[in-house]
């Protein structure tokens, strides 16, 4: 399955993406968040559409489309996990996986505009695979780690790298400001994607491909990172694991190069669809 949610922010129903065309199952499903994943949600929508594709809407094209999955509790990210990324950065490849969070204010739809936050002038593109939770993580073992998985979607971590390396303390500061996690189009359900180990992602900017890469490259797998997070904190039904990013961020270039307003970022993963961001100057809220 393919789980959408569409509307105006903040006022996002749930639907579904079934062949070529988009569905509202908001008739049947209150949200695609915390309560649905941990109450047998996806079994039940699974069955709901068994029995009652054929009265669904349809979805006008042109709605927007939001985060897939209603305010996480908590997005948790891995930093330096793709092997030829750690070498591009020039940093020794971790024997750990490195963790920090986005903000839960920084998710918006996977079309909506990137905003480069006021004083910045180092904002920067990673494309990457995010694994949603479906059920509640301690202490989870490698071995039946993938059990505690919903799906998969496309995440851009954008990055404010002067806020997140020059500034002092920890990453997060340059990571979970407005706008730096468009995610979706789609929560693909895991049964959908046969190995999430070999799948190609990419990204372009203003049409020139700057990433491009598989899955395969990552250095701690999905298992290995829903059981080593786990060890530290819960994770709750509805939340993020951002896999890392492979190869071919601005900070990486000779000269390194960064987002500015009217820029163009398209990127997508294999079974997982294609998201298009323009990058906006800072806007007051």
């Amino acid at each position: 399955m393919k789980l959408i949610r569409f509307g105006d922010p903040g006022k996002e129903k749930p639907g579904i993406h079934k062949d070529g065309k988009n569905y509202d199952v908001s008739g049947f499903i209150k949200d695609y968040d915390e309560f649905f994943f941990e109450h047998g949600g996806l079994p039940h929508l699974a069955w709901m559409l068994e029995q009652h594709h054929t009265v669904l809407p349809e979805i006008p094209s042109g709605i927007r489309l939001g985060c897939p999955v209603a305010r996480p509790s908590k997005i948790v990210c891995i930093g330096l996990n793709y092997a030829k990324h750690a070498k591009e950065t020039g940093a020794v490849i971790p024997t750990e996986p490195i963790l920090f969070f986005k903000s839960t204010t920084a998710v918006v739809g996977p079309n909506d505009a990137i905003m480069i936050p006021r004083d910045s002038v180092k904002t920067d593109w990673e494309v990457e695979l995010a694994v949603v939770i479906e059920k509640k993580a301690s202490y989870v073992s490698e071995a039946n780690a993938m059990d505690y998985v919903a799906g998969y979607c496309l995440h851009n971590d954008v990055s404010e790298r002067e806020f997140q390396l020059e500034r002092g303390g920890t990453w997060d500061k340059g990571k979970g400001c407005d706008t730096f996690a468009p995610l979706g189009p789609w929560l693909v359900s895991k049964d959908e994607i046969k190995d999430p180990h070999k799948l190609r992602l990419w990204l372009s900017l203003n049409g020139k491909v700057v990433q491009d890469s598989n899955t395969d490259d990552l250095i701690f797998n999905v298992p290995q990172l829903i059981a080593y997070i786990s060890k530290f904190m819960t994770l709750l039904p509805g939340d993020i694991i951002s896999t890392g990013t492979p190869a071919g961020v601005g900070l990486g270039m000779n000269p390194p190069t960064y987002l500015k307003p009217g820029d163009i970022i398209e990127l997508g993963i294999d079974g997982l669809g294609v998201s298009k961001q323009s990058v906006v100057a800072f806007q007051q809220p």
